[in-house]
């Protein structure tokens, strides 16, 4: 399979950062917000449509109003006083064609070595990442191909390498986020301790629910209520019934034990009128993860939010988990916290020398 990125192997892309002390200026510009350069008489074209299509998308699993993937917004540049200010940045697309005689297509030609030029040229490749090339914290993608066509052909063919790229960094800055104000270790030591596995957990969540095998956390605030449960099965030596429907249907048992509401049988469940989508979850480790987005509703009772599950395998201990955050916010946007979500489970890990033993052992001692 052909890689959708390409490392610019130039000089001029590289710098030192893995110094002490970077004393470069913080990019600018909101998490979720990307800045797309173009040359403004492409703005109407089909790649600047291509990319309103692909990063702009809105997000179905989301219950409300539209909500995008990330905001764009478009800009040109006249003279390098504009440039050097569009390159302040947090995240930033520069897309041009490659023989695109505008003040976009001059730069992007400028900081491409003539071996790039030749594999854009070629098809061989045409979308190049860059990493905290001008100041810090920043993403910077560059766009380019023979042709207006084929490089919205190709910006569509690859929505979801290109998007997860920029989604995977906002993961990281998400957690600084979240975690800026401090974090409850102690939690996470203790999950560690008595069930061989933790999520690193933000500062002002508390434990509502224990039981031998499953934990539930709320964070109440004004407005925006949110819960994390989580639960565990040891003695699972494979996972071959593992997919959409068996994860729905595990979700929705579990809650109806751990989620009730304040009405005699209510409860939450999985909302199956709207977009519920399950995918796997790329991982350095030995971790098996899905995530599933989605809403949540409360049966007998006017209540729904989005959520996050991940559902995580180790198969070194043969122990099978899940790991869930859900919000109740009417009157706020979603996506920052869904974001937040899906950092948070990303935190996983399991303790590879966990045993059975070791669980019945702790379960009788606090029995």
């Amino acid at each position: 399979m052909k890689k959708i990125f390409l490392v610019l192997p130039i000089v001029a892309l590289f710098f030192l950062n893995a110094c002490e002390s970077d004393y470069r200026p913080m990019s600018i510009g909101s998490i979720d917000e990307v800045i797309v350069v173009m040359d403004s008489t492409q703005w109407d074209s089909e790649a600047a449509l291509a990319i309103e299509e692909t990063f702009g998308a809105g997000i179905e699993t989301l219950p409300g109003a539209f909500e995008p993937r990330y905001t764009l917004t478009f800009r040109d540049f006249r003279n390098n006083q504009q440039l050097d200010r569009l390159r302040e940045y947090k995240n930033v697309i520069f897309a041009a064609t490659i023989d695109e005689q505008t003040n976009v297509g001059t730069f992007i030609r400028a900081i491409l070595s003539s071996d790039v030029e030749n594999r854009i040229r070629e098809g061989e490749s045409f979308a190049f990442p860059i990493e905290d090339r001008w100041v810090r914290d920043q993403w910077v993608l560059i766009l380019s191909s023979t042709s207006d066509a084929e490089l919205a052909e190709k910006i569509r063919n690859s929505e979801t390498s290109l998007v997860s790229h920029l989604e995977n960094r906002e993961f990281e800055r998400r957690k600084q986020e979240v975690f800026r104000r401090g974090e409850q270790v102690a939690i996470s030591d203790s999950l560690w301790e008595k069930a061989g596995w933790k999520v690193r957990m933000q500062h002002d969540y508390i434990q509502i629910a224990d039981s031998a095998n499953a934990v539930v956390f709320a964070r109440y605030l004004p407005d925006n209520n949110r819960r994390m449960w989580a639960w565990w099965k040891d003695d699972v030596p494979d996972i071959d019934f593992l997919d959409s429907q068996w994860i729905n249907a595990t979700r929705d048992s579990l809650m109806e034990l751990y989620m009730r509401g304040e009405r005699e049988n209510s409860y939450v469940t999985t909302e199956f009128g709207r977009p519920v989508l399950t995918n796997p979850i790329d991982r350095d480790d030995r971790i098996i993860g899905y995530e599933t987005l989605g809403t949540w509703r409360m049966t007998g009772n006017f209540m729904g939010g989005p959520f996050v599950n991940f559902t995580y395998y180790d198969p070194e201990t043969e122990r099978l988990f899940m790991v869930e955050y859900w919000q109740f916010a009417p009157s706020v946007n979603k996506r920052r916290f869904v974001r937040q979500f899906q950092a948070m489970g990303r935190t996983f890990e399991s303790d590879s020398t966990w045993n059975s033993d070791r669980q019945n052992a702790i379960t009788n001692r606090l029995n």
